[in-house]
């Protein structure tokens, strides 16, 4: 695909062993992977879930399109299950989401002269755009984020992109405690109750780097069955950004401000739309040298704002459909801290052993921008803000080593939550020490 946007790209692969196994026909491409994953967490941070837990995940994704230039054609099988979790454990659609078609879609790639490329594609997608930490695919997580809608990509023959979307965001389910724990098949649903829209540009050959514009709206209304904040929101931001390359500096600096109204709650006796008013900010600057392993080296600042509680506007920041592990550490079992209500700074060092193999470690301090809202993910909350702003010490640590080329590869980490004070003084902080978690996976392409 041309941007990698309305599907996972395939272009710059090899072809898969099940390509090759029917005769790498001109046109198809046949792509699948099987993650296999144990995880086990002691020491909850979060409140009312099982104190220590532990879980085997399987998942398996199919990919298939036909490109008949300029037509495609193409859908991804997307198996998503959990066995071996606690009855109370915090396993829900983030880990189960049995047989779904994430994507089904037609697409048409054009030319809009001077070299450039675009395409549109209609159906079921997931979308990779920008930093993705307002709209991704997941990776390290079991289940992901898709869309059903209409998509326009554009790439100028210098690297300028441009992306246009309206979609309805997939409502994944099994949706309740028992049809997680069962890995219950049930195909995902889209309703106009959900509709995301909005647009991207990216101009290349800026402050050494490129940089990044963009806007996504959200409009949401109650459903029969499905109670919710009714968020009309809508979110601008600006990136700024240089990629690693060994023997310079990189960053990444990304801003958004959120506005628009919400209620607080989903209850169905609150009908009171607050104006919102929330923010978030990612500086990141590093440098790679010149050395055997490669080192590379950064500093990184987040903030994301938390609500003030006055009963008369919302600053609880929306991530909308982004992804985290890349910024907070492992998701999962783990993932105490996500893109709201979270102060934090740390450094990170990568190395990279030899061309097969990569190690990343990570420090992080974490406060609350809110001492009267929850504390990120963690579910910890004092309304009256007694229990302080400091959260946590975090520090993770990560392997990945493919074993063999395009086949197989293992990916295995740790992380060590260190309780701060309001992790430990909270309300309803459970009493139970610092949080352990470690995970290993195992990747097969095919």
């Amino acid at each position: 695909m041309l941007l990698a946007l309305a599907g996972h790209s395939t272009a710059a692969r090899a072809d898969g062993l099940l390509e090759k196994a029917v005769g790498s026909p001109e046109g198809l491409t046949i792509k699948g992977e099987v993650r296999a994953r144990a995880e086990g967490i002691d020491g909850q941070f979060r409140p009312r879930i099982a104190t220590d837990d532990a879980m085997f995940s399987l998942k398996t994704t199919l990919q298939v399109e036909y490109d008949g230039g300029p037509w495609r054609i193409g859908g991804e099988l997307w198996d998503a299950r959990a066995y071996g979790e606690k009855s109370n454990s915090s396993a829900g659609t983030g880990e189960v989401d049995a047989m779904e078609m994430v994507q089904a879609y037609v697409g048409l790639d054009f030319g809009l002269g001077g070299g450039s490329k675009a395409q549109v594609t209609a159906g079921r997608f997931t979308m990779n755009l920008g930093s993705r930490r307002l709209v991704a695919r997941q990776a390290f997580r079991n289940t992901t984020n898709a869309f059903t809608g209409v998509n326009f990509q554009w790439k100028g023959r210098g690297g300028d992109q441009l992306t246009l979307l309206w979609a309805m965001p997939q409502l994944r389910l099994p949706d309740d405690i028992e049809g997680v724990h069962d890995n219950s098949v049930k195909w995902d649903k889209e309703t106009t109750g959900l509709q995301f829209f909005g647009g991207s540009l990216t101009k290349v050959g800026v402050l050494g780097g490129s940089l990044e514009i963009y806007g996504y709206g959200l409009a949401e209304r109650d459903g029969a069955d499905r109670p919710t904040r009714n968020r009309h929101i809508f979110t601008p931001g600006l990136r700024a950004f240089r990629a690693p390359k060994t023997g310079r500096f990189d960053y990444d600096v990304e801003g958004a401000y959120q506005f628009g109204r919400t209620r607080a709650t989903t209850a169905p006796t609150d009908r009171t739309d607050l104006d919102v008013s929330a923010y978030f900010i990612h500086a990141e600057a590093g440098r790679t040298f010149a050395a055997g392993w490669k080192p590379r080296l950064s500093l990184d600042f987040d903030i994301a704002s938390g609500d003030r509680s006055d009963g008369k506007t919302f600053n609880r920041f929306d991530t909308l459909f982004g992804a985290r592990r890349f910024d907070f550490g492992p998701t999962g079992l783990f993932g105490a801290v996500g893109r709201f209500n979270t102060i934090s700074g740390g450094a990170r060092v990568e190395v990279k052993p030899d061309s097969k193999s990569d190690i990343m470690i990570m420090y992080r301090a974490l406060w609350l921008d809110s001492a009267t809202d929850s504390f990120s993910n963690t579910g910890v909350r004092d309304a009256s803000g007694k229990s302080g702003s400091f959260g946590a010490h975090q520090i993770e640590a990560r392997y990945r080593r493919t074993l063999i080329p395009e086949v197989l590869r293992v990916d295995t980490g740790v992380a060590y939550l260190a309780k701060g004070r309001f992790l430990e003084r909270a309300p309803n902080a459970p009493q139970t020490g610092d949080t352990r978690y470690g995970y290993v996976d195992l990747y097969f392409d095919f």
